[in-house]
């Protein structure tokens, strides 16, 4: 069964600005000695053997050439051309007014990526921080606790997934919270006259109700009840505890992968799995690119987060050269039904599944996803990357680029998504400048 709490809201500690910072950069050290400490030691041990050495090491940064350059500012058209200014938010799809807390903070990452990288100057993003940062401080809260799953951007009304409003909200997700709550982190160390305001916007979350017991949990409303669920699977759980736990919050237990990894042989290659079947836990687990991306771009990769990632990718690769099918895995939207897939090199206890949100198995629409394939090239600078970003530059569009293109044929994916786009702007910044929080 899914773990699940069916509790009346306690009483939960506010994040209170330097403490929270201090608690914060303490929990990240633990986060950082322990995963450190595991890459060492771990090797041999009764949970898993450990690869002897990381093959791939994330590049430092090294300037853009002439085609990146271009790359960068087909990406920033996408938010160019889907920004709301009454709210300062931006759609999360072409054509769809509606959008969640992660892609929210992806787009308050690009915008800082965009800067970085010259696209913008310092008026345009000071004016968009502030529209941005206003859209934030009038967000209607679920159940007055933290932000809704879904918001309509033109209104900031609170919305289910079809963007239909819904007075009360249909939950919080805990992983799209963190997300938030890393690029808001990152914006006020890189923006410093700005934290005042974030941590007066931040005091009026309650943040500790998405913790317990050193782990994520989200909240879904269902016939009228709210039910509590523990959050996030391997990749994603360590991602988001490492955003929460630079706000101070209590998430040890998800910050390293240790407790739920098994290795799985993928295409030749030992790739690290999530332990936790679907069956008993009510999720998908889908393991892809996103996440060891993000967190590289962002604030580097820790010792287990190295080589988690360098596994990953070469499975992707060893995958081509057995195939020949070029091989970029992560979750994308799709410009079809069912609209979102993971494709992964590992879900549901089968290699190279491409799942739904409910676990259903659609192989025949794996993609070649555009931005697994700027993040990976940013990231190692392999010939193997360079080449799957040559077969990828037809997808460039007046409105930004499009999601990747469908293995089975050839087609382009034509979707136009605010997490594509930010994700290249992210992957640009760090070859140019490295992560963005240094």
């Amino acid at each position: 069964m899914q773990q699940t709490r069916h509790l009346p809201k306690k009483n939960r500690q506010k994040n209170r600005g330097s403490v929270a910072f201090i608690l914060g950069l303490l929990v990240t050290a633990g986060i950082a000695i322990g995963a450190d400490d595991w890459g060492r030691t771990m090797h041999g041990s009764a949970i898993a053997p450990l690869p002897v050495h990381i093959a791939h090491q994330p590049l430092p940064a090294r300037g853009l050439n002439a085609q990146d350059w271009r790359n960068a500012a087909v990406a920033w058209t996408y938010f160019e051309d889907h920004f709301q200014p009454q709210t300062g938010f931006v759609n999360s799809i072409e054509g769809y007014p509606s959008a969640t807390l992660w892609d929210q903070g992806s787009y308050l990452l690009a915008l800082m990526a965009a800067q970085g990288l010259g696209l913008i100057d310092r008026e345009r993003f000071l004016a968009r921080s502030e529209a941005f940062l206003s859209g934030l401080e009038r967000l209607p809260l679920f159940e007055g606790c933290l932000p809704n799953k879904a918001y309509d951007t033109r209104s900031l009304q609170m919305v289910d997934y079809t963007n239909k409003p819904v007075a009360d909200g249909i939950g919080w997700s805990a992983l799209d919270v963190a997300r938030m709550l890393m690029a808001l982190r990152v914006f006020e160390i890189n923006e410093p006259a700005y934290g005042p305001r974030v941590r007066v916007l931040l005091e009026k979350w309650d943040l500790a109700a998405m913790t317990e017991a050193g782990r994520l949990w989200g909240a879904t409303r269902r016939n009228g009840v709210t039910e509590y669920h523990q959050e996030g699977r391997i990749g994603y759980e360590q991602y988001g505890a490492r955003a929460a736990a630079l706000w101070g919050l209590d998430v040890l237990e998800a910050s390293t992968a240790r407790p739920i990894l098994q290795w799985e042989n993928v295409s030749g290659v030992d790739v690290a799995v999530d332990r936790r079947r679907s069956a008993s836990f009510g999720a998908i687990t889908p393991v892809l690119s996103e996440p060891y991306l993000l967190q590289a771009f962002e604030i580097g990769l820790n010792t287990e987060g190295q080589l988690l990632a360098s596994q990953l990718y070469a499975a992707q690769e060893a995958r081509h050269r057995a195939t020949g099918e070029i091989t970029m895995v992560s979750e994308d939207h799709i410009d079809q039904a069912p609209h979102f897939l993971y494709s992964a090199v590992f879900s549901n206890g089968r290699p190279w599944s491409v799942v739904d949100e409910d676990g259903e198995v659609h192989d025949a629409l794996r993609t070649v996803s555009l931005k697994a394939s700027f993040g990976w090239d940013a990231l190692y600078d392999t010939e193997y990357t360079n080449q799957t970003l040559q077969t990828l530059q037809n997808l460039a569009s007046e409105s930004g680029w499009m999601a990747g293109r469908y293995e089975l044929d050839d087609r382009p994916n034509t979707a136009l998504t605010l997490n594509t786009n930010a994700v290249v702007l992210e992957a640009l910044h760090y070859k140019h400048k490295g992560p963005l929080l240094q």
